[in-house]
């Protein structure tokens, strides 16, 4: 219900803008812009987004696949299985949903967007098994997405090869900024909803997987900090994470040959149903970013960070970080568009900039939660979101304002 309300606001908001527009300032090109964003974004939605995934899909799942018949899905799901019982008390400590989860995590964790997705479509698919009420959002999928669109990301290739490209003088400088906001955003994304859960926070489990989990970044980034040079920080990201990344199919797929299962078949078996939820997928990857596009080009963005520096100006704020709240703004309705925004805000300001910075760490601090929401509760036929938006929403902001202030803290 919240995502129809969105979705709704975003066509009457843009029609409203465009028409004050036309009408008040003369504007003939404001409806046009909206209506080459409609075009635009809805082929683009298909062609660019949607056609791709079904491969990435496809490959994934195939491999999933064999990983479940191999049992390496039950053996990840037997390590976890302690802390994801507090988590998810709804998923038996056995069920597949629990390997699918940790796989996704474990993506998204190396920045692997693309193996990521996948991952997290069959984990959601798993969940609704379980899921007594089909068109609502379960707990369980609820706490999942929300981890999800947090956004937890030790190692934002991405973001370190843009700075690169635009010639950074240090593009791993965001590094530890950025693993800071994104893991203060999963934090209070799993307090709202343990709070909303009436989940038991002070379990000796939770606290010692977070304990655990809080030492292995704080380890990581001294280790990265004192052993590493500048330009050794990115060259261990991206072929660490890509050696990972092959490393998975390779291990599932001897795994398979071990335990005599025909990998080929179970490739193509799990091939088959990556190939049907990527076209299920597709008219809510429309919907959502087509309401997106309208909303973007009428201009409304531009409006809201002028109101935000007027504001900052009346209480004598810094308003530095101003010039980059775009990439915020964009982050949790377009992982594309917050990108644009954030090279766009590195080619305005400058990449070494504190607002090319800030961008880039707004950018790496969560995920896109309107765009998440459609698509994996609209992968399952989930209707009813409940309360994933706004606990989605809370972790977006908690990432925000930790984005904003370690950008200070680091770059003055």
């Amino acid at each position: 219900m919240v995502l129809n309300y969105i979705w709704v606001a975003f066509f009457l908001i843009a029609f409203v803008v465009a028409f004050i527009k036309l009408v008040f300032l003369g504007d003939t090109e404001a409806f046009k812009l909206l209506v080459d964003g409609i075009f635009s974004s809805s082929k683009s939605s298909v062609m660019d987004i949607a056609l791709p995934l079904i491969g990435n899909m496809a490959f994934w799942l195939g491999i999933l696949n064999i990983g479940e018949k191999a049992g390496a899905i039950n053996f990840l799901s037997r390590i976890v299985g302690p802390f994801f019982k507090r988590l998810f008390p709804e998923v038996p400590h056995d069920h597949p949903a629990t390997g699918q989860m940790l796989m996704n995590f474990s993506a998204n964790l190396l920045g692997l967007d693309n193996a990521a997705t996948p991952l997290g479509l069959k984990a959601m698919g798993s969940l609704q098994e379980l899921n007594p009420d089909k068109e609502s959002a379960s707990n369980a999928q609820i706490m999942f997405l929300v981890l999800h669109t947090s956004g937890l990301q030790l190692i934002p290739v991405t973001i370190i090869a843009q700075r690169a490209i635009l010639n950074a003088a240090n593009p791993t400088d965001v590094f530890i900024p950025c693993i800071i906001a994104t893991y203060v955003a999963t934090v209070v994304g799993l307090l709202a909803v343990a709070i909303k859960q009436k989940i038991n926070l002070f379990d000796r489990v939770i606290i010692a997987w977070l304990g655990g989990l809080t030492a292995f970044i704080t380890l990581l980034i001294w280790c990265f900090t004192h052993y590493l040079t500048k330009g050794q920080i990115s060259a261990v990201s991206n072929v660490g994470s890509n050696f990972l990344l092959f490393t998975v199919p390779v291990l599932f797929i001897l795994g398979g040959l071990i335990k005599k299962v025909n990998v080929f078949d179970a490739f193509i078996d799990g091939a088959k149903a990556g190939f049907e939820t990527s076209v299920k997928i597709i008219p809510y990857l429309v919907a959502m970013l087509v309401g997106i596009s309208v909303f973007r080009s009428c201009g409304a963005l531009d409006y809201m960070n002028d109101g935000l520096r007027w504001v900052c100006t009346q209480f004598n704020f810094n308003t530095r970080f101003v010039d980059a709240m775009p990439v915020a703004y964009m982050k949790p309705l377009s992982g594309s568009g917050s990108k644009a925004m954030m090279i766009n805000t590195m080619q305005t300001f400058g990449v070494d900039s504190f607002a090319g910075r800030l961008g880039c760490i707004f950018n790496g601090s969560a995920d896109t939660t309107f765009y998440i929401v459609a698509l994996y509760f609209g992968s399952v036929g989930i209707k009813k979101s409940r309360y994933a938006i706004p606990a989605g929403l809370i972790a977006d902001f908690a990432g925000i304002i930790a984005a904003i202030l370690v950008a200070y803290l680091f770059f003055g």
